[in-house]
C-alpha cells in the first residue's frame, strides 16, 4: 500500500492569494494616510480594525501607538513573534500612484505600509489554524522604527512576555524594491549595521578675513577632519570588519570676510560589530581631537548611540531561507551574501531573542531591476503582488515554530 505525503505548508500560497484582495486594501489605506514617529493613530485604528473580527488579545502601547496581538493555540507550547513596524518618513511622494500619500511632506517611502497588510494577513491566517499550533504567536505592530527606537519602548511595555510564556524566536520581514518581486533573502549573523552620528564642534578665535594671524581659524582644522577620519578608516580598523564613516554636514561661517569663532562637523557611523563599533567611536573622538589641537583650537565632540547591530541568530537565519523553499519553492529563496549598512531597530529584539531579519523583493515586474528607484526614495514603487510571499512566510515561520 503506497502513501502519498501531503508537504506541511500545503495550500499556504493559496490561502495567501484568497486574503490578498484584504492585504491591499490595507496597505492602500495606510499608504494614503502615512504617519510619522511613535505617534500613529490613524494608523493603529486601522490596524484594529483588521484584527477586529480575530480571536487576538489585544492591547496598546502606553507611550506610542504600538499594537500587540496575542493568539493562543489549541495546545501549550512556546511563544513566537511576528514584526511589521508602522511608521512613513519625512518625504513627498512624487509616484503618481493612485493611491499615493494624502499628507504633505510624509511618505511610505520604505515600505512599512507592506509590512502592516502582510502581518495583518498572516494573523488571519494563523487565526485559521489556531488548532494546529502548540503555543502563541505576538504579532507585533511597531511604531517609531524610522529613528525613535520604538522596538525599544515595546519591550520596555513587556512585549516578550505579553503572550505569558517568554517569546523563544522571531521573524521580522523588510521589503525592498531592488529585488526581484516576490524572492526572499536572508543570512546568517550580522545583517544590518549599527547606525551611530557624531557632532563635533571645532572652536577657534573669530576674527578679520583679511587678518588671519589676528585670529584662531576653525576651518582649515574642520576641513582637515573629513580626510583624517577617512584615514583613520582604513588604518585603524581592520579590512575584515567593515566600518563607514560619513561626514553629511558641515557648517562654519556667515559671509566671506569673517573668519568664524566656530565650525560644525557631523556625520554617521556604520559597523557590523561591537568591538568595531567601540573602536570607532574612540577613534573619532580622537582624531578630531587631535586634528582640532595641532590647529590651536579645541573639539568637543559628541558620539550619539543609535541602533545596535541588526544579528541574525545561525540557526534561524539560515532556516528562514529553507522555510521560504519549502512553503514557496525553491526559485524563490536566495541567500543574501553581503550585510546593509542601513540599520534597524528590530535589532533590539535581535539582542534578546533568536530570530532573523528577512527581506523580500518587490521590485514591479514592469521595472527594471538596474534602475528601480531604492526604498526611501520619493518615487520607490512596490509590487502589491510580493506581499503574497511575505504574508506565507510569516505564517510558515510561526507554523514550524509551532507544530
Amino acid at each position: 500500500m503506497s502513501t502519498t505525503l501531503v508537504p506541511r505548508f500545503a495550500g499556504l500560497l493559496d490561502a495567501a492569494r484568497a486574503v490578498q484582495p484584504r492585504t491591499v486594501a490595507l496597505r492602500r489605506q495606510v499608504h494614503r494616510h502615512p504617519e510619522q514617529g511613535l505617534d500613529l493613530p490613524a494608523t493603529q485604528a486601522a490596524v484594529l480594525a483588521a484584527l477586529a473580527d480575530l480571536p487576538l488579545k489585544i492591547t496598546r502601547g502606553e507611550r506610542s501607538s504600538a499594537v500587540v496581538a496575542v493568539l493562543e493555540g489549541g495546545k501549550p507550547g512556546p511563544t513566537v513573534l511576528l514584526r511589521g513596524d508602522m511608521d512613513a518618513l519625512p518625504l513627498q511622494e512624487d509616484t503618481g500612484l493612485d493611491y499615493a500619500s494624502e499628507v504633505d511632506g510624509t511618505m511610505h517611502a520604505c515600505g512599512h505600509d507592506t509590512h502592516v497588510a502582510m502581518l495583518a494577513s498572516a494573523a488571519r491566517l494563523l487565526c485559521e489554524r489556531r488548532a494546529e499550533l502548540a503555543g502563541q504567536v505576538v504579532f507585533m505592530f511597531q511604531p517609531g522604527e524610522e529613528g525613535q527606537h520604538g522596538a525599544r519602548y515595546m519591550l520596555e511595555e513587556g512585549l516578550l512576555d505579553a503572550a505569558g510564556p517568554r517569546v523563544e524566536k522571531a521573524l521580522a520581514i523588510h521589503i525592498t524594491s531592488t529585488l526581484r518581486s516576490g524572492v526572499i533573502t536572508c543570512r546568517p549573523g550580522p545583517i544590518m549595521a549599527s547606525a551611530d552620528t557624531f557632532h563635533v564642534t571645532v572652536t577657534g578665535r573669530g576674527g578679520h578675513g583679511g587678518m588671519p594671524h589676528d585670529a584662531i581659524d576653525p576651518v582649515p582644522p574642520t576641513a582637515a577632519m573629513v580626510g583624517a577620519l577617512q584615514t583613520m578608516v582604513a588604518r585603524r580598523v581592520s579590512v575584515h570588519e567593515p566600518a563607514v564613516v560619513t561626514i553629511a554636514h558641515l557648517v562654519a561661517g556667515t559671509t566671506t570676510n569673517i573668519i568664524p569663532e566656530t565650525a560644525l562637523l557631523e556625520g554617521t557611523i556604520r559597523t557590523l560589530s561591537e568591538a568595531t563599533r567601540t573602536l570607532v567611536h574612540k577613534e573619532v573622538r580622537q582624531v578630531c581631537e587631535h586634528v582640532a589641537a595641532a590647529h590651536g583650537c579645541t573639539a568637543a565632540v559628541e558620539v550619539v548611540p543609535g541602533y545596535p547591530v541588526t544579528v541574525n541568530d545561525d540557526t534561524v537565519g539560515a532556516h528562514v531561507l529553507d522555510l521560504a523553499a519549502e512553503a514557496i519553492g525553491a526559485s524563490w529563496s536566495e541567500p543574501m551574501l553581503d550585510p546593509l549598512m542601513g540599520a534597524e531597530d528590530f535589532s533590539y529584539v535581535l539582542e534578546q531573542v533568536p530570530g532573523a531579519m528577512a527581506f523580500l523583493g518587490a521590485c514591479p515586474p514592469d521595472v527594471d531591476l538596474a534602475v528601480a528607484e531604492a526604498n526611501h526614495s520619493n518615487r520607490v514603487l512596490f509590487d502589491d503582488a510580493a506581499m503574497e510571499h511575505g504574508v506565507v512566510l510569516y505564517t510558515a515561520f510561526a507554523l514550524d515554530a509551532l507544530s
